[in-house]
């Protein structure tokens, strides 16, 4: 075969090499062009080592304590949420309960009212007495009412002074009925008069116009069907006008309100 010779200034063309070459000396291959190029590496042979440049980033976290603010401020916001999921869930159970049972409060009024013990004609201290009858009507189908005793507390006042003071017995009134509750009323020996209330009272007497407040508060537990309710308070107010101060006296007018404490 023949040998093809290059001239000695001239280089030999792509892929040619000489075969003239001094003693020692290696061609060189030739470079591969640019390109993008993909690696597969085994993923048991991948380390989860951070570079060095993150090194000390990661080494400034790991020793970082955690912020308690933001831990407290979570913990807010967890209890407001539990708190006001349980508030919507009572006010649901409240008013399907109102929707079954349409509860209404029950209506109280005052039968009999008489005074004893006041002598307007002597300036020394009175001891009121006073018989009181209070009727309680309960018109609900399927809830009953506990009154008791431990909390309860009645007052007699004319004009603002306390004459006497005593408690409301307890008793349990169930679904559909009427209670009547009796209360004798004792106030202390002690209490002055005016001479002015004297002469008040005197006038009204000869009016037959004698104006008391009556005051109930009395503590209650609702029952619906099988389930108490926690212990409430009943407010009763009655503005009674009676004729005279002795027994047995008659009621000229008398009107009642009443509001409930839920707390």
């Amino acid at each position: 075969m023949a040998e093809r010779v290059y001239p000695a200034d001239s280089p030999p063309e792509s892929g040619q090499f000489s075969g003239n070459f001094s003693s020692g000396e290696f061609p060189r291959k030739p470079a591969p062009p640019p390109s993008t190029y993909v690696i597969q590496v085994p993923k048991d042979q991948i380390y989860r080592i951070p570079p060095p440049e993150n090194a000390h980033r990661l080494q400034y976290l790991s020793r970082k304590k955690p912020n308690r603010s933001s831990n407290c401020r979570c913990c807010i916001c967890s209890f407001l949420a539990v708190v006001f999921t349980i508030a919507v869930l009572a006010g649901l159970s409240f008013a399907v309960l109102y929707l079954i049972y349409r509860p209404e409060a029950p209506k109280y009024s005052v039968e009999g009212f008489s005074v004893s013990g006041i002598n307007l004609n002597s300036s020394s201290p009175v001891s009121p007495r006073f018989n009181v009858t209070v009727r309680s009507r309960n018109g609900n189908g399927r809830i009953g009412v506990y009154y008791h005793e431990v909390g309860s507390s009645v007052g007699v006042y004319y004009k603002g002074v306390d004459l006497c003071n005593g408690v409301l017995p307890a008793f349990y009134q169930p679904a559909k009925n009427v209670t009547v509750v009796k209360l004798r009323l004792s106030g202390s020996s002690k209490i002055q008069l005016t001479s002015g209330m004297r002469k008040e009272m005197r006038n009204e007497v000869s009016k037959k116009t004698l104006p008391f407040r009556l005051k109930v508060k009395a503590p209650v537990v609702i029952k619906v069907g099988s389930v108490k309710t926690w212990t409430m308070f009943v407010n009763v107010v009655c503005d009674v006008t009676v004729d005279k101060l002795t027994p047995p006296s008659r009621i000229v007018s008398r009107k009642c309100t009443h509001d409930f404490d839920l707390w």
